[in-house]
């Protein structure tokens, strides 16, 4: 399954192997792209889907550190946590993630920032599960709207 949208957003599940892929481009330096997926007062600000509010319960990312938040939508909440494993300003982090709502199901995430020309960044995540099923499960859940709508807003923190 590969999709792309207007801006650039290109989520791809693996055929051989239960991961997903997703590559995005920003205009913007590396090291902006980074501190907005480390710094909570800036995650809360883009992640996730429209219309949905999010809260951060902590949010520790450094090696070692871990994270919990919440989206809200109509007294709803979806709760998510995992573990920072390897954080390297501005380059890389590998995480754990973990839905509340499905608790088995922990994914190994590793997102990686490249310098482009022009001040350009492009990222690339990779969320790989223990099958198939976890995979698409994942993929069925609307991850990709949540992906494309918080990149979205994104782009605009990252103007500002």
């Amino acid at each position: 399954m590969t999709s792309t949208s207007a801006r650039e957003t290109q989520i791809v599940a693996d055929p051989d192997v239960p991961l997903v892929r997703i590559t995005r481009e920003f205009d913007a330096p590396r090291e902006k792209v980074f501190r907005a997926h480390t710094d909570p007062e800036l995650v809360v600000q883009w992640q996730g889907p429209n219309g949905m509010e999010a809260r951060v319960d902590h949010y520790d990312c450094r090696t070692g550190g871990s994270y919990r938040y919440v989206h809200v939508q109509d007294g709803q909440e979806y709760g998510f946590h995992g573990c920072f494993h390897e954080v390297r300003s501005p380059e890389l982090i590998v995480q754990t993630f973990t839905f509340e709502g499905f608790p088995d199901g922990v994914a190994l995430e590793r997102l990686v920032l490249e310098e482009l020309p022009g001040g350009r960044t492009r990222l690339t995540a990779t969320s790989l599960v223990d099958s198939f099923e976890g995979r698409d499960a994942f993929l069925a859940s609307g991850m990709d709207t949540g992906v494309r709508e918080g990149y979205q807003r994104l782009d605009a923190l990252l103007a500002g």
